[in-house]
């Protein structure tokens, strides 16, 4: 057992284990309906919207790409969500409140982004760019934003939640469980879309896809909102350790947004992790934009064949993420889980290039698996870590930073994953070389990230953030 995994000293155990010995695998998959809904919600308005705004609306890729990644730039608003989560109770509970109106909201906002980007197409083909069609072009950058918004008032208290009610011994089971129900959620997801886009391939009338979807807009999104509700309902009463843990449960004005921020910057181990997140999150994901371009371009498959290599991954991942949380770090601990899985990914990045040299399409598919596995590994260990990095007090602000780092680097992946590929194709003309410097670039990423990794020390950490907190506070610290 690696030195990550020691005992909470800054718990009272007998409120804190009381508490967690009761949480079960029954609670932890019904926390995981949760996350199961996400799942299904990223593959409707990524998958569907996207689709229909370029393919049968005929609005440019650039437009609906700018319009949808607004919820993504909004992600700063993570910290003030969970931070607030921290300090002021709603509906008669730190996390769960927060959880549940999100999630309305959210639900809601999918609609209303359907029904503008109705209006945008329609607006588009009878007019043309006029300046009513970039004011539907702008307030479905709003829906988008007001979704991401309500999004992440959802889903950083939630995460935070998991903190509440778990510990070192069973937080690792817990993140293996809730992230594969993720997963589930994305499988799910995709057999919705398949459904949904069946009668787009035959050419439906856009009244016939427009009811289509409306109607699967109403349903989904109300039935992920009922998720929430039964994944959640009694469980931060039941389960949550917030006010065991928390010195300040009795004086919740004490942490306001700006002294959360100091304590937040106030820790150098806070700062190398989420260093190394932004780090390894680009790593994993300067792939996505290229993948199947290079299924294409190198090894000629069809359309329906490069599909179906998100799959192989797709598959790896599950396994990572479920059996990793349960098998892997209780018996490495959790950084040494994550500097295995890191290097790992890196391996499979060799791999996925030595595929395009011998044009093997089996050593391409055996190596995206490997990934997929890797990438679970990885993913498990650094959520578990991500969570022990997490003050009690603060938890919600700290979880609102990490999913900060996270949103922040997927961006920053798709742009340089595009760009990197542009560049290897001018400086290359074999095209094998010009994605294998995106993959390249991607396994000394990674490498990179095991030595950020290497300096986080989670007792350094505990140690100086509970100084911090106290010297707050106190207001000595400027």
């Amino acid at each position: 057992m690696e030195t990550d995994d020691f005992s909470n000293e800054n718990l009272e155990p007998s409120a804190s284990t009381a508490a967690i010995s009761r949480i079960n695998l029954l609670t932890m998959f019904r926390l995981g309906l949760f996350q199961m809904g996400l799942g299904i919600m990223s593959l409707l308005t990524l998958g569907v919207l996207n689709r229909v705004m370029i393919d049968e609306l005929k609005v440019p890729a650039l437009v609906t790409a700018g319009a949808i990644a607004m919820h993504q730039f909004v992600a700063p608003a993570r910290v003030w969500f969970g931070q607030m989560s921290d300090s002021k109770p709603f509906l008669g509970h730190h996390r769960t409140g927060y959880v549940w109106v999100g999630a309305a909201l959210f639900a809601i906002a999918s609609f209303l982004a359907v029904q503008v980007m109705w209006q945008l197409g329609s607006n588009l083909q009878t007019q043309g760019w006029t300046a009513q069609t970039y004011g539907w072009v702008g307030l479905l950058g709003l829906v988008f934003a007001i979704y991401g918004l309500a999004l992440s008032s959802s889903s950083t208290p939630f995460a935070a939640l998991l903190v509440d009610v778990s510990d070192e011994s069973n937080r690792s089971k817990l993140v293996g469980i809730v992230w594969s129900m993720l997963m589930v959620g994305i499988v799910i997801g995709a057999i919705i879309i398949s459904v949904v886009l069946k009668p787009l391939a035959l050419d439906a009338p856009i009244a016939a896809v427009q009811a289509s979807i409306n109607r699967v807009f109403m349903i989904i999104p109300a039935a992920v909102f009922g998720l929430a509700l039964l994944a959640t309902v009694g469980v931060e009463k039941k389960y949550s350790c917030y006010a065991s843990r928390s010195s300040l449960s009795d004086r919740e004005d004490s942490i306001t947004f700006g002294r959360a921020l100091k304590i937040l910057t106030a820790n150098r181990q806070t700062g190398l992790f989420f260093t190394f997140l932004l780090v390894m999150t680009i790593s994993l994901f300067m792939q996505e934009p290229v993948l199947e371009p290079y299924g294409a371009q190198v090894f000629q498959m069809q359309i329906s064949e490069t599909t179906r290599l998100n799959a192989f991954w797709g598959m790896g991942t599950l396994l990572g993420i479920s059996s990793t949380g349960f098998l892997v770090v209780p018996r490495l601990g959790k950084q040494k889980t994550t500097r295995w899985g890191c290097f790992l990914v890196a391996l499979s990045f060799l791999l996925i290039i030595s595929s395009g040299f011998s044009q093997n399409a089996k050593l391409l598919q055996g190596a995206l698996f490997l990934f997929g596995l890797a990438s679970g590994i990885t993913t498990t260990g650094a959520i578990s870590l991500m969570l022990d990095l997490t003050a009690a007090e603060t938890a919600g602000t700290f979880i609102g930073a990490w999913g900060l780092s996270q949103a922040m680097a997927r961006a920053l992946a798709t742009v340089t994953g595009g760009a990197v590929l542009d560049i290897g194709k001018k400086l290359f003309s074999n095209l094998v070389f010009a994605y294998g410097l995106v993959f390249a670039l991607q396994a000394v990423g990674m490498v990179l990230a095991v030595w950020f990794l290497g300096r986080v020390n989670v007792q350094e950490f505990r140690s100086n953030n509970k100084q911090a907190i106290a010297a707050v506070l106190e207001g000595d610290l400027d």
